[in-house]
């Protein structure tokens, strides 16, 4: 179930929680997952969306499902498509 007051975190968040809880750096992650640590960094600042390709790596390198990553991926983003269209919905009303 989706929060209604503020979006879901980012996936970013999750994995720098993981990356601290096990003690491994951004350069580390980088290198199993063989990606550069722009990507890891832009990940981790949620600058950058989960793809299905890094959500398999991830699973690989942390031993989790990758559908745990990317479902945190699309609840954020249904959470911020649900608003954007009650939004804009919002808005229509007022202008009548």
């Amino acid at each position: 179930m989706l929060p209604k007051n503020q979006p879901p975190p980012h996936p970013g968040e999750l994995l720098l929680d993981t990356l601290t809880e096990m003690e491994m750096t951004q350069v580390e992650l980088a290198k199993k997952l063989g990606v550069s640590i722009q990507t890891v960094n832009t990940l981790i600042r949620g600058k950058r969306s989960m793809t299905a390709r890094m959500a398999v790596g991830l699973a690989r390198v942390f031993k989790a499902s990758p559908e745990m990553w990317m479902n945190l991926q699309t609840n954020r983003d249904l959470w911020f498509a649900l608003h954007a269209k009650r939004r804009s919905a919002a808005h229509a009303e007022a202008g009548r």
